[in-house]
């Protein structure tokens, strides 16, 4: 995000001597992504941020996958992943049950109320929706709370722990990629500034607040996700460092980790039904993220407000639901905390009657998170936990019913 934030202290110019309090020099370090051709940061830390003490494996939670065979949709219900009170021995980061991956992206959903580790995903950007609850993410650069309906995007090696906040547990879906997590192209200016036709601007993005936790509690345990052997090509390590991760003094830069509420998206609307790109928040390498807000609808005097039926002949489409009532999906036993998957490769649409109730309907009052990716998905081991297996034969009338296989 080519946006500039400066926060501590920071010399006057780049690659120069910055002292401390004490008289010591600060030890810099460049964060760059693509090469350092594209956008950084320069933190200025305490101590020399590459030292560690030790190494040793950590096994991520749940890589592995299997696929989507016999090809059918999907529903997965993720409230049943954390029944009673299993959310409060849970972390955001290790205690995520992955739903479905392939290898550009990773969706997996947690229920926490316990503190996270130190991590830091060295594969790709993370991008995590907090269905419910709240947390005060602590990252080298800064601090940042968040609440129901905030996404939080993480770059890439970005030092981070969740800490949930309040009593109830927070409820997060998250996205994790191979690859940077950013606006759309078609939303920015050559230079990277949010343009006029964009659904949000700079103004509705929070950046890290201070101050800064400029502290040394000694030898530091970091969870670091990285390529590597394991099933997906996911490995994990655990590093030891002689000194705390966040003992940056100051930073400045444009790349550090940013959340965005869903409430500040603008939905673009239109005569008739506007087609997925009209809500697209973000988009990664082969997949893209867009949201369904409340919004008026369809205003041509003829219009068929819910979608029409359509393939996704180069994607797959996964839907979370997470507020209000979708209302293409009436009768489908889709809820609060349901994902939806339509393989590419078979045509989906509203649920029967679904066309006909929406007629003349001038507001839909429905909040979902989609990502659709370029290649295909497979199943996680939570999807096999929570899927409703009725969902697929649910476009049958009734007089189908009895010859479904």
């Amino acid at each position: 995000m080519a946006y500039y934030r400066r926060m501590g202290a920071v010399p006057p110019k780049r690659h120069t001597q910055h002292r401390r309090d004490d008289g010591g020099l600060s030890y810099e370090e460049l964060i760059g992504e693509d090469g350092f051709f594209a956008d950084s940061s320069l933190l200025y830390h305490q101590f020399i941020p590459s030292a560690i003490v030790a190494s040793r494996p950590w096994e991520p939670p749940e890589t592995g996958t299997v696929p989507n065979h016999p090809l059918k949709p999907r529903h997965l219900r993720l409230h049943d992943l954390f029944p009673g009170q299993d959310w409060k021995a849970a972390d955001a980061v290790t205690g995520r049950r992955l739903l479905l991956a392939n290898e550009d992206v990773r969706i997996s959903y947690v229920a926490a109320g316990s503190p996270s580790p130190l991590y830091r995903n060295a594969i790709g950007d993370e991008c995590v929706y907090v269905e419910n609850g709240s947390a005060l993410v602590e990252t080298s650069f800064g601090s940042l709370e968040v609440g129901r309906g905030d996404y939080l995007v993480v770059p890439r090696a970005t030092t981070h722990r969740w800490l949930p906040t309040g009593s109830e547990p927070l409820r997060a879906y998250c996205i994790e990629a191979n690859s940077h997590i950013t606006p759309p192209k078609r939303y920015l200016s050559r230079h990277g500034q949010l343009l006029e036709h964009a659904p949000y601007c700079e103004r509705d993005l929070r950046g890290p607040d201070g101050p800064l936790r400029v502290i040394d509690e000694g030898e530091s345990e970091v969870h670091v996700k990285h390529r590597g052997p394991g099933p997906g090509g996911v490995a994990g390590t655990v590093v030891t460092m002689p000194h705390h991760p966040f003992d940056v003094v100051g930073w400045d830069g444009c790349l550090y980790p940013y959340a965005f509420s869903i409430g500040d998206f603008e939905p673009l609307t239109g005569r008739i039904h506007q087609p997925p790109p009209a809500h697209q928040v973000f988009e990664g390498h082969n997949f893209v993220i867009c949201n369904f807000v409340p919004r008026k609808v369809d205003y041509h005097p003829l219009a068929i407000p819910v979608p029409y039926y359509h393939s996704n002949v180069d994607s797959d489409e996964v839907m979370f639901y997470c507020g209000g009532q979708y209302e293409a999906r009436e009768g489908a036993g889709i809820g609060q905390g349901s994902v939806s998957l339509h393989p590419g490769g078979l045509p989906h649409g509203p649920q029967p009657g679904a066309h006909e109730r929406s007629l003349g309907v001038e507001f839909f009052d429905e909040l979902a998170v989609m990502v659709d990716t370029f290649r295909p998905l497979q199943l996680g081991a939570a999807a096999a936990d929570c899927e409703d297996p009725e969902y697929a034969w649910t476009w049958l009338d009734q007089g189908a019913e009895g010859r479904r296989r």
